[in-house]
């Protein structure tokens, strides 16, 4: 029913807006921006076309409404950023395709250790780990397998050694029910660690080089991405293990076996895993180590097609013509995410050239009086509670530019608001539509709907205030700004254009 409302209420909206007088002071570009924008917007919140899809409209609506050439607007689905995330689509399947990405989640659990909460952490570090360079919907189809596996254990376990006040029914099971919700959560913290993680990280990022001709690197985004996730993870742990579904068995026996007996499936660490996790650790290791040394016209983007072309160059078997990455599964990446980012810049490079944005932001002088802090709270919120009902990536690409204008009519730095809302898009705990992880791990059977909104809501709560606490407090020690004040490279600024 929302799809089909969608359908027909985005055009309405369009027509609408195409039709009604321009307003003062905004050019007639800037409002044909603004109409395509509503559509988009209608559509992607109602998902009445595929969101991808959605995405292209700026390539027809743009030149057609003579707002911009279809040259400026194919130019921003070519953006580098764009070709940073394909990178690290090519690593990630090639892991997958070789099995890496299972060895390094059943290590990680073997690490940890096998008592029931340490099986929840392992589980939790690992599709965290996994979900900062593999998509998060990849980490939680191969994580859930392997933990409704040793849900069955201890189901089994429980059973034979009659444990008093444990009930093993799917719906009733915590030990199953926190394993289950505690994947699911994980790859979506996880995903804020790096650039790459997940795609509202990389619309930020894209956004911020087309708006302001800023470049964040993988090691500045990583400082503090990957502390943000560390703190959100044990916390999320903790409140799943002893608040949401308090554990009632302290042991697992058999448990290590089970993780043992699965790493001895995948046999000795084959020639292609050492290879492609040597590929992968000289990527990694050079986008770290390029926020210390200047590699000149080699950035992150660069970095990763690089790592990616020599995957495709190294084989696995050379007189069979087998390579460790090929084109079939070079072609298996999500396509339409990086459609998506492409929209996303090309609706900013629309609201920025057009002087959309400084209009939005000429309009929200009113907030100037208002406490940073308190902005960041509710931007949090706003788009926490959009991400629940649509995709993240479309309410990051809405929201950013917006968010950019904010700031600026409020003459504060814009990181702020829109960090705050980049990382809150990862942040949507409560229903199975909110994330694909979700939505993975609600297909087991061992969560309900009712237990997932009623764990996810207080999750959010506090992702809220982690936000917040991290964004106002943290972000300026590691990125060196002030988020009371313009940086420099705005001071001055009317208009935001590249």
């Amino acid at each position: 029913m929302r799809s089909r409302i969608g359908l027909f209420l985005g055009p309405a909206l369009f027509l609408l807006i195409v039709l009604l007088p321009t307003p003062e002071a905004l050019s007639t570009q800037a409002h044909m921006v603004g109409a395509v924008a509503v559509l988009m917007a209608v559509w992607w919140v109602s998902e009445a076309l595929p969101i991808a899809a959605v995405a292209l409209l700026p390539i027809s609506l743009f030149p057609l409404l003579g707002v911009m050439p279809t040259a400026s607007v194919t130019a921003q689905y070519a953006n580098q950023i764009i070709y940073l995330f394909i990178g690290g689509f090519f690593i990630a399947v090639t892991m997958e395709r070789w099995n890496l990405h299972r060895r390094i989640a059943l290590s990680v659990i073997k690490l940890v250790g096998t008592a029931p909460a340490r099986i929840i952490l392992g589980f939790m570090i690992a599709s965290a780990i996994l979900s900062m360079f593999v998509s998060n919907t990849a980490t939680a189809m191969m994580m859930v397998p392997i933990g409704l596996a040793v849900i069955k254990q201890a189901s089994d376990i429980v059973k034979k050694n009659k444990v008093e006040g444990v009930d093993t029914r799917p719906e009733n099971f915590h030990f199953a029910i926190a394993l289950m919700l505690g994947i699911a959560y994980a790859c979506s913290i996880g995903g804020v660690g790096t650039i790459i993680g997940t795609p509202p990280n990389t619309v930020f990022v894209g956004v911020a080089e087309t708006l302001f001709d800023q470049q964040i690197s993988f090691a500045l985004w990583m400082a503090y991405g990957v502390p943000l996730a560390a703190i959100m993870l044990v916390l999320c742990w903790g409140y799943l293990i002893k608040i949401a579904f308090p554990l009632r068995i302290k042991e697992l026996p058999g448990g290590r076996e089970f993780i043992n007996a699965e790493l001895e499936k995948l046999g000795p660490m084959t020639k292609e895993e050492k290879m492609v996790l040597g590929v992968f650790s000289l990527v990694a290791g050079a986008w770290i180590i390029r926020g210390f040394v200047d590699f000149g016209f080699f950035n992150d983007a660069a970095i990763a097609i690089t790592g990616a072309m020599i995957l495709f160059v190294l084989p696995s078997n050379y007189k069979q013509g087998i390579f460790l990455l090929d084109w079939q599964t070079a072609v298996k990446i999500p396509w339409g995410i990086v459609v998506l980012f492409g929209g996303g810049l090309a609706l900013a490079h629309g609201f920025s050239q057009t002087g959309l944005a400084a209009w939005i932001a000429n309009s929200l002088m009113f907030l100037s009086g208002f406490n940073i802090v308190i902005l960041i709270f509710a931007v949090a919120v706003l788009t926490i509670l959009l991400t629940e009902v649509t995709s993240n990536t479309a309410t990051a690409t809405m929201l950013m530019p917006i968010l950019a204008s904010m700031a600026l009519a409020m003459s504060v730095h814009p990181y702020g608001l829109m960090i705050g809302a980049t990382i809150a898009a990862s942040f949507a705990f409560m229903l199975p539509v909110a994330t694909p992880p979700n939505a993975v791990v609600f297909g087991s059977s061992f969560v309900t709907i009712p237990q997932m909104a009623r764990a996810g809501v207080w999750l959010n709560i506090v992702g809220v205030i982690i936000i917040v606490l991290v964004t106002v407090f943290v972000l300026p020690l590691i990125w060196d700004i002030d988020l009371t004040v313009l940086p420099e490279w705005l001071e001055g600024v009317e208009t935001l254009s590249p």
